[in-house]
């Protein structure tokens, strides 16, 4: 039986299993922190060309969320040592920034989380690298309208389920396969939390949602088969036949009519192209 916990300012917040219910205070600083994690992904943008390593990027993140008073949520979590995840072509999520250059055609994911005020703003998009070819970058425009058209499930009364629903059903309209290994998942004060957000499942079923939810969409998608494997170095998650995958994810709160996005970009930069 699904168990939720309302949450105030003194409340010590633990990874207990509840599923947690925010007022306007966490609303706030959800607000802020989704803010920054926006910003910084906007401003990304241009450096995601052709010769730029995967560790120059990472660099620019980490002093980007350091300027914003806030610290990269992914260094030294679990022993990872970097400020962000960015993951190319067959590359599903957790992708190791390092040397590795960009090359032209690549699609790239780049996952930030900065911490500000004791707050998670998660989100992750793709961006294209040159002249990427068009299957690919149909792969990412579909990819994103499945995050899409899972947010517009979301309302109070609605059931977890009804988003992965919409999402597993659209990708499966243009043949391709949504991941299952990995969903997304409650945030706020704690970086991963209840409920787990399964971007498979059926309609009806799931956790009800309520006013002052707060977790991530980033739903999975491959061009082949929807199986993942996880590569020796415990991180980074690829298609199993090499197929291209894409994934986009958003923070967002429920409120007592619909959905609050915390991580849309305010200059509009929420898919490719970006120029």
């Amino acid at each position: 039986m699904t168990e939720y916990q309302t949450i105030d300012s003194a409340d010590t917040v633990l990874r207990d299993g509840t599923i947690k219910l925010h007022g306007p205070e966490g609303f706030e600083g959800m607000r802020r922190a989704g803010r920054l994690a926006a910003d910084i992904l906007d401003a990304v943008a241009p450096m995601v060309v052709p010769g730029v390593s995967t560790a120059a990027i990472d660099d620019f993140v980490r002093e980007m969320t350091l300027a914003g008073g806030a610290v990269p949520a992914t260094l030294g979590y679990r022993g990872y040592t970097h400020s962000c995840c960015i993951s190319i072509n067959h590359v599903i999520c957790h992708g190791i920034p390092s040397e590795k250059v960009l090359k032209d055609g690549d699609i790239v994911n780049i996952d930030v989380t900065p911490l500000l005020d004791g707050w998670h703003g998660d989100t992750s998009r793709m961006y294209l690298v040159g002249d990427v070819p068009l299957k690919a970058r149909k792969l990412v425009d579909v990819t994103h309208e499945c995050l899409m058209l899972g947010i517009e499930q979301v309302k109070p009364g609605a059931r977890l389920g009804d988003i992965g629903a919409v999402i597993e059903a659209h990708a499966r309209e243009h043949r391709y396969t949504t991941v299952r290994e990995f969903c997304g998942h409650g945030l706020g004060r704690l970086f991963h939390d209840a409920p787990e957000v399964v971007h498979a499942a059926k309609a009806g079923t799931g956790p009800e949602l309520r006013p002052g939810m707060f977790f991530t969409i980033e739903p999975m998608i491959n061009l082949g088969k929807p199986w993942a494997k996880v590569l020796k170095d415990g991180w980074t998650a690829v298609s199993r036949d090499k197929s291209l995958s894409a994934q986009f994810e958003h923070s967002m709160g429920v409120t007592e009519t619909g959905v609050e996005i915390f991580t849309k970009s305010a200059a509009g930069l929420d898919k490719p192209p970006y120029s």
